[in-house]
């Protein structure tokens, strides 16, 4: 017994061990090769570099203004990382990617305390491998970090009400609050608002039964509200109940109306998740639509005599009837919301990925073959995403293949950037469908541990060489011209201003100093007012009538699909 014990020790450490080295590899180098992308990366790191430049780091600002959007805990994080990087896209970038890995482990540990080890590890490498939840890993946006904290918050309240008993029984939902509090300190009340539909459902489905005490729900609300008063209750103080309210009819108006033109058919998520969670998307399909106890009922001694589900499979299926709620909670909860971002739905993409280890371990612990029907669907989607990864750089290279249908002047005028492509970029693509292709050969011969993990580690793998070798090249052709244009201003004495387009990056990369502020309402002025310093301007090529709405602008040069344009003080 003691060697077994001491053997499954050793396993998990080594699981363990792989699971950081691979979040650290693939998540933390280069992550500054790339410019940071117009809106959010760039609006985000924006607002910690005004804390630093301002010295207010319980104001959120953009263009030093109040930005009720966000609330500041993800800036803190970024001005700290700024504080030991510099004030670069690396330091925007570092808290996600550290989060990352820490997400991974934690996936894994409570993988390993829902069933095994093994399972931890499918769980923690098959996020990993996956698209979109590897790409926000390396970006520089508030949701990998947000969803972090409502996952944790769930996982802990779940804990309690499933009956588990910690040294102290107040702990769990003590810790609950505590992380939907950060939750909400991170990107505002929605937080706390996927958590309470999370749990109304569940507790609707299951009678009510488990259903907290008063004394643990206080406990809850007690400490959700004191991790939110560290910021909520300073403001309150200091400018009164007017910034709240603005604040609170921000996220409103957020819910209720398209903002930024991001209006999308309801079903926009659906499709979101699932092209851009390949490959658990397709793998998760039969835990998410099948019944609980079905693949339960199968897995070798978890059984009772006659079929009953044994005490411990009861947990196990009241946890993935969570994680199923918790999907489908987001999902619609998204979806009838009228602003849509790819990123709203980002959380379903851990209970997706749970889902989607059910599976794959019922596979290995039963000895069966994955489904003929998702080994298809995978092959399929691997041929789509290799397609579309060997094309974007085969195009770019030889534009004049797409030139004569491309109708947009923006468009055609940024493919003339100078970018030197080797011509071998498009192989990463073609290698990955091999790969893909491989992993679903593997699967078929019931070669389920190799081709897990030739299937995860070939996406991380396929993700993190595009990345670093096509992105940067492609960045060049749509933002690259203007935000080089915005670095050569750093330091000087001027306005400079994008004109009918909204960007953010004219804040970041020219530095902004805090005075004076100016913003769109200020246009005519810097345009036709008596100016004191340049005015410099970024205009898209589709702008053909700025010359006439400009007094003495002189244009510097034209640049891919920008012309960017100087306006002397009056008099000079």
């Amino acid at each position: 017994m003691e060697i077994a014990n001491e053997i499954n020790k050793k396993q998990s450490n080594l699981y363990l061990t792989i699971i950081i080295l691979s979040g650290i590899f693939f998540f933390i180098p280069f992550l500054g090769r790339v410019h940071l992308f117009d809106w959010d990366e760039i609006n985000f790191a924006e607002s910690a570099r005004e804390m630093i430049v301002t010295g207010n780091y319980h104001r959120v600002q953009i263009n030093f203004q109040p930005f009720w959007e966000k609330p500041p805990f993800f800036f803190w994080l970024q001005v700290g990382a700024m504080k030991l990087f510099g004030v670069n896209e690396f330091a925007a970038r570092f808290p996600n990617a550290v989060f990352g890995v820490i997400t991974l482990v934690t996936f894994f540990m409570i993988g390993k305390k829902y069933k095994s080890p093994r399972f931890g590890f499918i769980w923690a490498i098959s996020y990993l491998g996956t698209f979109l939840p590897h790409l926000y890993f390396k970006s520089g946006i508030i949701d990998p970090i947000f969803n972090y904290f409502i996952f944790l918050g769930i996982y802990f309240m779940y804990k309690d009400i499933s009956g588990e008993i910690f040294k102290n029984k107040y702990v769990y939902p003590s810790l609950a609050g505590f992380f939907i509090g950060l939750a909400t300190l991170t990107k505002g009340p929605v937080g706390l608002l996927i958590f309470f539909l999370t749990f109304l459902v569940y507790f609707i489905y299951s009678r009510f039964k488990n259903f907290p005490g008063i004394k643990k729900i206080l406990l809850f609300i007690f400490f959700f509200t004191i991790i939110c008063l560290l910021w909520f209750g300073q403001e309150i103080i200091d400018n009164g109940f007017w910034f709240l309210k603005e604040f609170l009819a921000y996220q409103a108006d957020l819910f209720l109306h398209p903002v930024a033109s991001h209006g999308e058919p309801w079903y926009y998520h659906f499709v979101v998740v699932f092209i851009g969670c390949f490959p658990i998307s397709i793998i998760g399909l039969p835990i998410l639509f099948g019944k609980n106890a079905g693949w339960l009922r199968n897995q070798p001694r978890q059984s009772a005599v006659g079929g009953v589900p044994t005490a411990h499979n009861q947990v196990r299926g009241d946890f993935l009837r969570l994680m199923k709620i918790l999907f489908w909670t987001v999902m619609i909860l998204f979806s009838i919301t009228t602003t849509k971002i790819v990123h709203y739905s980002s959380l379903t993409y851990m209970p997706l990925a749970f889902m989607a280890t059910c599976y794959l371990d019922w596979l290995l612990v039963n000895q069966q073959k994955m489904k003929i029907s998702l080994l298809v669907l995978i092959a399929f989607m691997g041929f789509v995403f290799s397609f579309l990864l060997a094309a974007l750089p085969y195009v770019a290279n030889h534009h004049e293949l797409i030139l004569p249908y491309l109708k947009d002047p923006f468009a055609k005028a940024s493919l003339n950037v100078s970018v030197h492509w080797s011509g071998y970029e498009s192989f990463i693509g073609i290698f990955y469908f091999l790969l893909v292709l491989a992993a679903v050969i593997l699967f078929y011969k019931k070669k389920n541990t190799i081709a897990i993990l030739f299937l995860f580690y070939s996406t991380a793998v396929c993700l993190f060489i595009y990345l670093l070798a096509v992105v940067p090249k492609i960045e060049k052709y749509s933002q690259g011209p203007a935000i080089d244009f915005y670095q050569t201003l750093q330091g000087k004495d001027l306005y400079v201003w994008p004109i009918g387009f909204k960007s953010y990056a004219q804040y970041f990369y020219a530095k902004k100093t805090a005075t004076p502020v100016y913003g769109e309402g200020d246009e005519p002025f810097l345009l036709k007012g008596d100016i004191k310093k340049p005015a410099y301007f970024v205009v898209k090529v589709t702008n053909t009538g700025f010359d006439s709405t400009c007094n003495n602008c002189t244009l510097i040069e034209q640049k891919g699909g920008f012309k960017f344009y100087k306006r002397e003080p009056v008099g000079q």
